[in-house]
């Protein structure tokens, strides 16, 4: 019960300030680009590599630490954070075709469900 509540309340932080990046570069850049999530997965992916190296590995960062900020924090800012790393783990263990693979899976299947979604919720209506 413990890591659930470590997940959910990193989880809130994590999706405010998704949240507030979104609003933030929607003012600064405007609406016609998704400033907002790309800039998510960018910074996301930066900080889910330094909390990683610097405080899980070389400052034997607790599990419950873990919890909190990498599947917490930063899984509410963004998953496409944990998605990078999944990849990088896999790229760094020298398994460069199961990463490419899962990759393409990820974006293909990904994408390719959005849209069945969008289209039984559309069917449906």
């Amino acid at each position: 019960m413990n890591a659930i509540l470590l997940v959910a309340s990193g989880g809130a932080i994590g999706s405010v300030a998704r949240y507030l990046v979104g609003i933030l570069m929607t003012r600064v850049f405007g609406a016609s680009f998704p400033y907002g999530t790309l800039t998510v997965n960018v910074v996301g992916g930066l900080l889910m590599g330094l909390f990683i190296e610097l405080l899980a590995r070389r400052f034997d960062g607790s599990n419950e630490l873990r919890l909190f900020v990498a599947v917490g924090i930063m899984g509410g800012f963004t998953t496409f954070s944990s998605f990078s790393l999944d990849v990088a783990l896999l790229w760094e263990r020298g398994e460069v075709i199961t990463a490419l693979i899962y990759v393409l899976l990820s974006v293909i299947l990904s994408i390719g469900a959005l849209f069945l979604g969008l289209w039984l919720a559309r069917a449906v209506a």
